[in-house]
């Protein structure tokens, strides 16, 4: 299944849409976005920019706080990081384009406490699926989708944003 550009900008505005109402019900103040790279990124330029954000967007690779690093291939590719000196009493927004299992936000949570403790964090992405393994959940979503196993969401872009479902062996090879 390939989606079109018109379904993503629809999906946008809908985040969009959530993020304002968040924002203001919880009152952030002068808040930072940050989109995790790579997918989270380019979502997060598209809000920023509606979104009137005033800081420079903020952008994160969490491949060195990932749970699964040591199982990664041998030469990750580790964009760098573009976030302030600190952290400490910011608002944030967080931007990733799919939510799955959880583990890539744990992640993202780790490195900004880092830089010191937020006052607060919201969560938005462009797609949540079924497969929480982790007891965090976003607070804004483009949409909610349900996947048979072994297929998985993948967004490719930057330019033009497309969104796919891709197949994949959920077997264990034997060694």
């Amino acid at each position: 299944m390939t989606n079109n550009n018109l379904e993503i900008s629809s999906l946008l505005t809908t985040l969009e849409i959530e993020l304002k109402k968040l924002i203001l019900e919880r009152k952030l103040n002068n808040p930072l976005m940050i989109g995790i790279h790579s997918g989270g990124v380019w979502i997060a330029e598209q809000l920023h920019q509606r979104l009137n954000i005033k800081d420079p967007l903020a952008l994160m690779d969490i491949s060195f706080y990932r749970d699964d690093f040591s199982q990664m291939s041998s030469h990750p590719q580790v964009k760098p990081n573009q976030l302030p000196a600190q952290m400490e009493g910011r608002d944030i927004i967080l931007i990733d384009d799919v939510f799955y299992t959880g583990r890539t936000v744990r992640a993202a949570l780790n490195e900004i406490f880092d830089y010191g403790r937020p006052n607060k964090v919201i969560l938005g992405v462009l797609i949540e699926r079924d497969g929480r393994q982790i007891p965090i959940q976003p607070d804004c979503v483009g949409c909610s989708i349900k996947l048979p196993a072994g297929q998985r969401i993948k967004l490719t872009g930057p330019s033009p944003l497309t969104i796919h479902t891709q197949s994949f062996s959920t077997e264990k090879t034997a060694a």
